[in-house]
């Protein structure tokens, strides 16, 4: 089984790490660790996409090799002449990916994260030789083995699109670095109820019509059954375009709207931010998922982190309502952390991630 180079790259950028490069770059360590978390799993979905190009495996080979050793030394370089290290990650990005790519991508995780286009570019380019590093040190780049090297990055699709943090690929629509993954923006969401209504419908109006074909034999007019499909129909479009939205806007009434601090919403960053870490932690179900997990957590576990510090300045009605929001799902959630926590080998992985999630959202209910 192909390694997951989405954990590696993240198991070396540990906590002490990221502090050091979020004090390299003059960064906020939580803001840097929300844009790392994102990052890496964007790169690496642009390096791939490289690998899937005429000549791009041997192209990455070459690359990768020059990187050889490099998370060895990778403490002290960032110690060292960092703007020498930025530089030279950010031309390898820019040889790779593409100077218009590699902008785009800068520009979304610092949107994402709270840090400025340039300070995006940066993290970047400290972290290109990381992740090109840890490519280096597979078996497929010592053997020089371009061939296996491409058939590598292919598999790692599905470790990359359940590493991307909720919402941050909606920052990348037309960047060109998900396609290939089959990862698009809010509209996939609103299509998707749209076919689920449709096919409520479609299923409505068979029924309707199987019942008036055997009208004629049940001595019930036939009429009766047009109209009722006629009915269901209207009751599924207005279910669909005003009920469901009405549902919408009484939550963001009731929970998000009040929690505005510094004109920052944080009861929609705490309401996303639950329900995509419910969404994580259902999805870990074995030891490849348990990997694919953890910079999710990580960015998590940070994000909560935040809204713990901002929920403290506000009014006390304010904390009660943010106290509930997540006082409600905690049952379900420490339920789904046992499950997690119980499976083979992943209290080794993720119990470190989960007991600071657990931490912070702790700090959210007091």
């Amino acid at each position: 089984m192909a390694d997951n180079l989405v954990t590696l790259v993240m198991q070396f950028l540990t906590p002490e790490m990221i502090g050091r490069i979020a004090t390299a770059l003059g960064l906020d360590r939580n803001n840097a660790s929300t844009a790392i978390g994102a990052s890496i799993p964007a790169l690496l979905a642009g390096i791939c996409g490289v690998a899937t190009q005429p000549g791009g495996a041997q192209k990455l080979l070459d690359s990768a090799r020059q990187q050889t050793g490099t998370l060895d030394k990778f403490a002290s370089m960032i110690g060292g002449d960092k703007a020498d290290l930025i530089d030279k990650g950010s031309q390898m990005l820019s040889s790779l990916l593409g100077s218009q790519q590699q902008t785009a991508l800068a520009g979304a995780v610092g949107k994402f994260s709270g840090l400025n286009a340039g300070n995006g570019g940066s993290l970047l380019g400290m972290l290109a030789p990381v992740i090109m590093g840890t490519i280096a040190g597979q078996p497929a780049v010592r053997s020089g083995d371009a061939s296996a090297l491409g058939s590598l990055l292919a598999s790692q699709n599905d470790n990359i699109a359940k590493a991307l943090p909720p919402g941050f690929s909606n920052l990348l629509s037309g960047t060109g670095l998900l396609e290939k993954f089959g990862i698009t923006g809010p509209a996939t969401a609103a299509a998707g109820q749209a076919t689920r209504a449709a096919s409520s419908t479609a299923y409505a109006v068979s029924y309707a019509g199987q019942r008036a074909a055997g009208a004629a034999t049940s001595g019930i007019p036939s009429w009766l059954y047009g109209l009722l499909a006629a009915v269901v129909v209207a009751l599924l479009v207005v279910w669909y375009l005003v009920g469901n939205r009405t549902q919408q806007a009484g939550q963001g009434v009731n929970s998000t709207q009040s929690l505005v601090i510094d004109g920052v919403n944080v009861g929609t960053q705490l309401s996303d931010g639950l329900t995509g870490l419910r969404t994580t932690l259902q999805g870990i179900t074995d030891t490849d998922s348990v990997s694919a997990a953890l910079p999710k957590l990580q960015v998590a576990a940070t994000q909560f982190d935040k809204i713990g510090n901002l929920v403290r300045g506000m009014s006390p009605d304010q904390r009660k309502i943010a106290a509930g929001m997540v006082g409600t799902l905690m049952p379900m959630l420490n339920q789904l952390f046992d499950k997690v926590l119980a499976l083979p080998g992943a209290s080794v992985v993720l119990k470190p991630t989960i007991d600071a999630l657990k931490a912070s959202l702790a700090t959210i209910t007091e």
